[in-house]
């Protein structure tokens, strides 16, 4: 593969030169591919979680129907649980 030049702001330039200065990495260009391996660690990551989004979402769709959120039928559920729990025990 042929050798890639690239032009970085003056923040990047700083960056790449504060990481060399901290003894962490020997070079740029180890800093650079430092970056890329994590630019391409989170990718995959990404990629992961949406995936499980995705069949989580499928396995909402295949649930069946949605149903409209009653709030007082919730608060009437919770009082008999709760008075429930408190007569045993």
């Amino acid at each position: 593969m042929p050798a890639m030049t690239i032009s970085l702001t003056r923040d990047l330039e700083q960056l790449v030169e504060k990481k060399i200065k901290s003894g962490l990495y020997p070079t740029a260009r180890e800093v650079i591919r430092e970056g890329l391996r994590l630019l391409d660690e989170r990718d995959r990551l990404y990629d992961a979680r949406l995936g499980d989004l995705q069949k989580e979402i499928r396995k909402g769709l295949a649930s069946g129907r949605a149903t409209a959120f009653n709030p007082e039928a919730l608060k009437k559920k919770v009082r008999h649980t709760l008075s429930r729990q408190r007569k045993t025990g």
